[in-house]
């Protein structure tokens, strides 16, 4: 079974299931289905705004397809999200692409 299909059976089941919304944004993102990625993790953060990852995931497919200004946007609401859930990891990877990204 297609990974995508899989996942969207949890959705049927559970719309909200952020885990599974993120696996789909990353198997479209990594399809190179941008567009379907993007809206993807747009749901996944309007629905679960302290899903860390997909802010700095997400960032990551707005630079690949040439979209920095709104990477960065995303890289800080996330760096914002890392610094009150406490997660440091994330926090210094998001600022380390932002600062790539600001050079």
């Amino acid at each position: 079974m297609d990974k995508i299909a899989g996942l969207k059976e949890i959705l049927a089941l559970d719309p909200r299931n952020s885990f599974a919304r993120y696996g789909i944004a990353m198997e479209l993102a990594n399809r190179g289905e941008v567009a379907a990625a993007l809206k993807e993790f747009d749901t996944l953060l309007a629905n679960d705004p302290d899903y860390t990852a997909a802010y700095f995931m997400s960032a990551q497919t707005l630079v690949g397809a040439g979209r920095a200004s709104e990477a960065i946007a995303r890289l800080k609401a996330g760096i914002g999200c890392a610094a009150r859930s406490g997660n440091s990891h994330a926090l210094s990877e998001m600022q380390a692409m932002l600062d790539g990204l600001d050079a």
